[in-house]
């Protein structure tokens, strides 16, 4: 998608409510390859008390969510994603913090697109998507 000027459109606009820096990742890139060229992503890294009043305020679950995915319509969605609890999972996993934001964007990404982990055979078809999609942009 172009906007007036010709350019190439920006379908990920990210907002940190974090302080310090984070490793840097293809996010656009990642989101074009899941959701497609014509998506409109909002990407929130957040810490655990927005993550966790958000999954409170929309799902009615109390504990801090490691990523959360609100789909808007067919076309846009929007993505919580916690850097501090992907912090602690990743030294738990003994993952790099950059290796497990990937695994968590992926997964919210293919949360939109409407896949979802309920029964196993939907779990693992998942993990399958995700590992190809981490593997191909070499993470």
């Amino acid at each position: 998608m172009k906007n007036l000027a010709g350019q190439a459109h920006s379908i990920v606009s990210i907002k940190q409510t974090t302080r310090g820096s984070l490793p840097r990742l293809p996010f656009e890139e990642i989101a074009k390859r899941i959701l497609g060229p014509n998506y409109e992503l909002s990407l929130v890294l957040c810490g655990d008390s927005l993550a966790q009043r958000m999954n409170k305020e929309y799902r009615r679950k109390t504990y801090k969510p490691n990523v959360l995915s609100f789909p808007i319509s067919k076309h846009e969605g929007e993505i919580f994603l916690n850097v501090h609890c992907a912090a602690r999972e990743a030294k738990n996993y003994n993952v790099s913090l950059r290796k497990h934001l990937a695994l968590l964007f992926v997964h919210g990404c293919y949360h939109l697109k409407g896949l979802d982990h309920e029964s196993e055979r939907e779990a693992k078809n998942m993990e399958r998507l995700e590992t190809k999609t981490l593997e191909r942009f070499g993470l």
